[in-house]
C-alpha cells in the first residue's frame, strides 16, 4: 500500500538531515499558482510537461551503454523512487534554502540511492541519443552531474509553476523524454535521454515534493 501523504512527508523531512530549529516546510502536491520557490535542499519530483511522467530511477543498471543505474520516466505519481534532492554543484558557496536563478548550475541527487543525475556520450538504449544515468554517491561526484537550469519565459528565479529545461554541462544535451517505452519494464516506463536541440519534449515542471523555505537571512542581506 502506498504511504499516506503525511507519512511520506515525514520520511522526506527526515531524509533531508535538517538541523533542529529549521523553519516550517512547504508541502506541495502539484504545481501551484502561488509560485513556491525551489531552493537548495528541496526534495521534489520533476514532471515531464507533455507526457506527465515523473523523472525516475531505481537500483537497476542499463543492459547496454555505460551499465550505470538507469533513469526512466515513470507514469505513477506515488512512487518514492521519483524523488530528487536539489543540491549545489561542487565548490559552490550556496547553502540550504538559497533560491536558484535561471542559468545556475545544480545537481540532482536521487533520494533513495544517493546517486546523481548524470549524463555522458554513451548512447541511450532506445533512441540512440545521449544516455542519462545515475552515478556516484554522497562522496563521489564530478562535472558529469552538473545541469544548468534554464527557465522558460520571463522568470528569473526557479519557482514551482515555471516551465524549465535542464542542460547538461559536459555534453550540452537537454534532459529529454518522449513516448518511446521500454518493453521489459513494469508500468510502461519511458526513455529519458539527452538531446542537444531545444524541443518541446525537454520541458519539465516541479511537481510533488517537500519545498524548503527561502533562506531569508541571506536574502535580506543581498
Amino acid at each position: 500500500m502506498a504511504l499516506s501523504f503525511f507519512a511520506l512527508a515525514v520520511v522526506l523531512y527526515l531524509s533531508l538531515e535538517i538541523e533542529e530549529g529549521s523553519p516550517n516546510l512547504s508541502f506541495a502536491a502539484a504545481p501551484a499558482a502561488d509560485a513556491v520557490q525551489i531552493t537548495y535542499g528541496t526534495t521534489l519530483k520533476l514532471m515531464h510537461e507533455r507526457t506527465k511522467f515523473r523523472l525516475h530511477s531505481h537500483n537497476v543498471p542499463y543492459g547496454s551503454g555505460s551499465g550505470q543505474q538507469s533513469v526512466t520516466g515513470f507514469p505513477n505519481v506515488d512512487d518514492s523512487n521519483s524523488y530528487w534532492i536539489v543540491r549545489p554543484v561542487l565548490d559552490s558557496s550556496a547553502k540550504q534554502g538559497d533560491p536558484i536563478k535561471s542559468g545556475t548550475l545544480i545537481r540532482l541527487q536521487h533520494m533513495r540511492t544517493r546517486k546523481w543525475l548524470h549524463s555522458h556520450l554513451h548512447a541511450s538504449p532506445i533512441s540512440g541519443n545521449l544516455e542519462v544515468s545515475c552515478f556516484g554517491g554522497d562522496q563521489e561526484s564530478d562535472t558529469g552531474d552538473f545541469w544548468r537550469v534554464e527557465i522558460e519565459g520571463s522568470g528569473k528565479t526557479w519557482t514551482q509553476d515555471q516551465r524549465i529545461r535542464l542542460q547538461h554541462v559536459d555534453t550540452g544535451g537537454y534532459l529529454h523524454s518522449h513516448d518511446k517505452k521500454y518493453s521489459r519494464t513494469a508500468g510502461g516506463q519511458q526513455e529519458v535521454c539527452g538531446v542537444r536541440e531545444k524541443k518541446s519534449d525537454n520541458v519539465w515542471l516541479a511537481a510533488e515534493g517537500v519545498y524548503l523555505p527561502v533562506n531569508t537571512e541571506k536574502s535580506a542581506s543581498s
